[in-house]
């Protein structure tokens, strides 16, 4: 996992000279208005922001400054003042985050610095970094000399002490520096034009054999929790040798209404490709399911070519989206279909985009099916799309069946995520991970809290607290896929220049949310939102306030932000000192939206603010026209067109809207 920032001036014109409307998140494509600053995730395959990003964007607009702040739900008066008012940002599709900067003049210069967390991808052993770097010349305004130099500063710190190795990047980096485990590159030039390309790089911390290491971090003054840091990471090896599990995989895949169109189709090819991973060694089955259940076998099969042709064909014939949710039923037959599993890795895999009554429940029978097995336990992975599924069940799901979870939010990211997920799942070369620390340290919270597998095409990663002390080397053991013992002692080390509260803020902050919500536990919910306010990364209890200053922000205490909320009071729409964003959360699931077979997105409002009229045109002729074009050129054009050209221009705006394009033609009327 990588903590990334970034820094950039832009320039842009106001809606009617009073207001920016400025968006962000984690992955982004910049085709937009000029008076936006959106970004969505067509090229960047991460996550999506409703669980990814750290909230921290600051505007410097002249010497006025905006930042981002967040504060608990519990301050009564809080409570009081806000029940009334309605949010200032909101999510669009589930991938921006849009909120208003108020009393923007056109033409002014914005200083806009945003910073946030990814996960970096592994890929073939190598681990990857995307970060957009692509400037449409639309956001500069006509007339101004612009200096175009660019700059990337990039610091890699891997944590271990092996030797890291530059494998692919996008723009031409200087390396500067480099020590253990470290290493520092720069790119700096003067350019004729600005970056069309987004930065992309890659490199390797291998080993031909498993290795890994932990770090250790003392908590700062100011951490609410004051016991000791610690990180695990767990390498495959670049090694082609090791043996992977065989597998025995029962794919549950949910056939309620609300998959119908292009969900369940994504769904189906994602499952069709995830075939590609099994060898005639493994046995699957399919249980499609809503109110009941089909199965496309009375008994796992053999993944022979015949078998799956016979799948492929039984999944067009079934796969017909319809009727309601059943979670338990469907669970259960794949629990009795893998009963009899001995040498195999049994795993579920579970897609869903609903929410169902009775998930404690699930969870809770999950939790002691797996407790009294004696053979090795089925992994439970787990699978949401959009956001009426409660995506903490099946993250708690996950953690109780040692498995992995992943979401998309949009039906465009269900086929690749489903894929990248599966891959990751199918490929155990470590089973049955455990820690020998019961001799040094007293206590230890893991995250997650049952440690998965290792796989090949990934590292393992828990992270924790503890009290007590951790021995120079950890042994870490496990069961090969030869069903043998495998144990490896890694060394322990003090984590420096690395904060492992805020590189790891995000995850905890998502399993805490989970255990909160599985024991409805106040206590719980009140250390999520503790963390939440301390590292910067939302929560499903704490909320965002945009705050304007004159001056650039000093760091503050929680209690000060909280001391803040008074002057919530005090605040009229003039002023506006401080803005209420509203909660950040994605929610614990819609029952009823599920009951009426909604599809994901459906309740998303229509309005024709320029946000929602960026996320159409981006993707469309419009948005590739006005990349060409100028937005303060064609402002400053259409206050002096004559009324003849007006009446002409509406004209066409009215042939627009015929084709789709009403939404654009609002804003050009509003021009006028």
């Amino acid at each position: 996992m990588c903590t990334s920032g970034f820094d950039t001036v832009a320039y842009a014109w106001s809606e009617h000279g009073s207001r920016l409307l400025f968006g962000y998140g984690l992955c982004y494509r910049r085709r937009n208005l000029a008076c936006a600053l959106c970004y969505d995730q067509q090229e960047m395959r991460l996550q999506d922001c409703y669980s990814t990003w750290r909230a921290g964007v600051e505007v410097d607009i002249a010497g006025r400054l905006f930042h981002t702040k967040l504060i608990t739900e519990e301050d009564a008066e809080f409570q009081e003042n806000v029940a009334k008012t309605k949010p200032g940002g909101r999510f669009l599709k589930g991938q921006i985050y849009t909120f208003k900067i108020p009393q923007v003049d056109g033409g002014s210069t914005l200083s806009i610095k945003v910073s946030w967390s990814q996960k970096l991808t592994y890929e073939e052993g190598q681990l990857c970094l995307s970060v957009p770097f692509n400037f449409p010349g639309y956001v500069f305004p006509v007339g101004k000399k612009i200096f175009k130099r660019e700059k990337i500063q990039l610091n890699v710190n891997s944590g271990l002490s092996a030797v890291i190795e530059c494998k692919c990047t996008s723009h031409p980096l200087k390396e500067v520096s480099r020590g253990a485990g470290k290493a520092s590159f720069l790119y700096e030039a003067q350019v004729p034009a600005w970056s069309s390309s987004d930065l992309k790089f890659s490199y390797t911390v291998s080993s031909d054999d498993l290795f890994g290491g932990i770090l250790l971090q003392s908590p700062s003054l100011h951490d609410f929790d004051q016991r000791q840091m610690f990180c695990l990471s767990l390498f495959p090896g670049k090694s082609q040798s090791r043996k992977v599990f065989r597998k025995a995989v029962v794919f549950l895949v949910d056939i309620s209404g609300s998959m119908r169109g292009d969900l369940l189709e994504n769904a189906k090819n994602a499952l069709l490709a995830s075939f590609s991973n099994l060898s005639p060694e493994d046995s699957f089955n399919i249980i499609a399911f809503n109110g009941e259940i089909r199965l496309f076998s009375s008994s796992m099969e053999l993944a022979s070519k015949g078998a799956i042709q016979n799948a492929t064909q039984w999944l067009n014939d079934n796969l017909i989206a319809d009727g309601g949710t059943e979670i338990l039923l469907p669970l259960k037959q794949a629990l009795k279909l893998l009963s009899d599993t001995t040498e195999s890795i049994p795993l579920i895999f579970l897609i869903t985009d609903g929410t169902v009554e009775d998930e404690r429940a699930i969870c809770n029978e999950m939790k002691s099916y797996l407790t009294s097995t004696r053979a090795i336990s089925p992994r439970i992975c787990t699978f949401g799309i959009g956001s009426y599924c409660n995506h903490y069940f099946l993250q708690m799901l996950a953690q109780i069946g040692r498995g992995h979870y992943d979401s998309a939010y949009h039906p465009d990211f269900v086929e690749y995520r489903i894929q990248r997920l599966f891959s990751a799942a199918s490929s155990v070369i470590l089973a049955d991970v455990t820690l020998d620390t019961s001799k040094h340290v007293d206590s230890l919270e893991l995250f997650p809290s049952h440690v998965p597998d290792l796989s090949s095409g990934s590292p393992l990663i828990v992270s924790g607290r503890y009290t007590g002390t951790f021995p120079d080397y950890v042994k870490v053991s496990g069961t090969t896929a030869h069903m043998t013992n495998f144990a490896i002692d890694l060394k322990v080390q003090n984590a420096k220049d690395i904060q492992l509260d805020r590189l790891f803020a995000r995850r905890q902050i998502d399993m805490l949310t989970a255990r909160a919500w599985l024991s409805e536990s106040k206590e719980l919910e009140d250390k999520v939102a503790k963390m939440s306010i301390q590292t910067g990364f939302p929560s499903e209890y704490t909320h965002m306030l945009l705050l304007k200053s004159g001056k650039e922000p000093e760091p503050v205490l929680m209690q000060e932000i909280l001391n803040k909320i008074d002057l919530l009071k005090k605040v009229d729409s003039s002023n506006q000192n401080i803005i209420f964003l509203g909660s950040l959360g994605v929610g614990f699931g819609n029952m009823k939206a599920t009951a009426d077979n909604t599809p994901p997105g459906f309740e998303e409002s229509k309005s024709y603010e320029a946000a929602d009229l960026l996320v159409k045109v981006a993707s469309n002729c419009c948005g590739r026209l006005i990349d060409h074009c100028c937005c303060m050129c064609f402002i400053q054009t259409c206050s002096s067109v004559n009324k003849q050209c007006s009446i002409v221009l509406t004209q066409l705006c009215a042939a627009l809207s015929c084709l789709e394009c009403v939404n654009c033609c609002f804003e050009l009327f509003e021009c006028f």
